[in-house]
């Protein structure tokens, strides 16, 4: 199965930036969907971002503007541009695939927005 590596993560100032990055790496045929959720410690695994194969695009009501998912098709890869970062947008981040109709998860990044 394919496995996903995530990097960009780290601590940002509000109002600031941050890019995240996913690889898909293995077994890296069939997969037709990837993205990213987030999830804080008691609370249940929440939608960010996804992009199909199509190249359309589903956000959360509550980030789309702000949230950006893109996909290189061709490297296998899924980024998640994040702009005017709040403190409410700090979570351990996953990047998200599906392949052959079943869910793979990246280890999860953690986003700290902090002054």
């Amino acid at each position: 199965h394919v496995q996903l590596v995530e990097s960009g993560g780290g601590l940002v100032q509000p109002v600031g930036s941050l890019r995240l990055s996913c690889a898909a790496k293995g077994e890296i045929v069939r997969i037709n969907i990837m993205g990213w959720f987030r999830q804080t410690p008691g609370q249940q695994r929440e939608l960010v971002g996804i992009i199909f194969n199509s190249g359309n695009t589903q956000y959360a009501d509550s980030l789309k503007g702000r949230f950006t998912v893109s996909r290189d098709v061709a490297k296998n890869t899924v980024d998640l541009q994040m702009s005017s970062l709040k403190t409410e947008d700090t979570a351990v981040y996953y990047c998200y695939v599906v392949q052959d109709g079943r869910v793979v998860w990246g280890q999860g990044t953690q986003v700290t927005v902090s002054s």
